[in-house]
């Protein structure tokens, strides 16, 4: 019961930012472009779904890969062309069940602090593959100088890195690591589905 009680406050933290930060991305967009906006809308509601959904059970990679993709999609709206992202995704990984909200923080982070400070275009990439009995996930975005950078209090970091804990216990790790050009995570975690 403590463990479920700690989980369900991990994942209350991470819903205000995020809804902020897309509901900013629609009335950025609202007059220049209403029908963008309109389908902004749309994915900002299936957000909230999946937001309100009970989040103490895990869900499929794939869900929340679309998650990711609509937050994505919203954030283009804010930022244009200077957000891009690629995508590495292997379709074997995406049976593997996962804590929900797992990518979009940490993708968020990314937008943050690697595109958003930036004046130039920036990719994040997003690298998911499945190697025999574990899922390896990758996020990487640019590392800016201290100037542009905005600095980060490392919460989404250790929310994941705690609810990882809570489902998994020692089978899964969250790694980061930094050089001169890029920001980056690593997840590895164990598959298991439904099948």
């Amino acid at each position: 019961a403590l463990a479920e009680a700690r989980l369900l406050a991990l994942t209350a933290r991470i819903r205000p930012h995020f809804l902020f930060n897309s509901l900013n991305g629609v009335l950025g967009v609202l007059r220049r472009d209403p029908r963008r906006a309109e389908e902004g809308l749309e994915e900002l509601a299936d957000l909230f779904r999946a937001l309100m959904q009970d989040n103490r059970e895990l869900v499929p990679l794939a869900d929340e890969i679309v998650l990711c993709e609509r937050y994505l999609s919203l954030e283009g709206l804010r930022l244009g062309e200077r957000l891009q992202v690629s995508w590495q995704r292997d379709g074997a990984a995406d049976a593997a069940l996962v804590p929900p909200l797992l990518l979009q923080p940490l993708v968020e982070n990314a937008v943050y602090h690697g595109i958003e400070p930036a004046a130039v275009p920036g990719t994040v990439s997003i690298t998911i593959a499945r190697r025999g009995p574990e899922v390896l996930i990758g996020i990487a975005n640019p590392r800016l100088d201290a100037a542009s950078h905005h600095t980060g209090n490392r919460m989404a970091l250790d929310n994941i890195r705690e609810r990882l804990m809570l489902f998994y216990d020692l089978e899964a790790t969250l790694d980061t690591e930094q050089d001169a050009d890029a920001f980056r995570v690593r997840i590895r975690l164990p598959f298991r589905s439904e099948r």
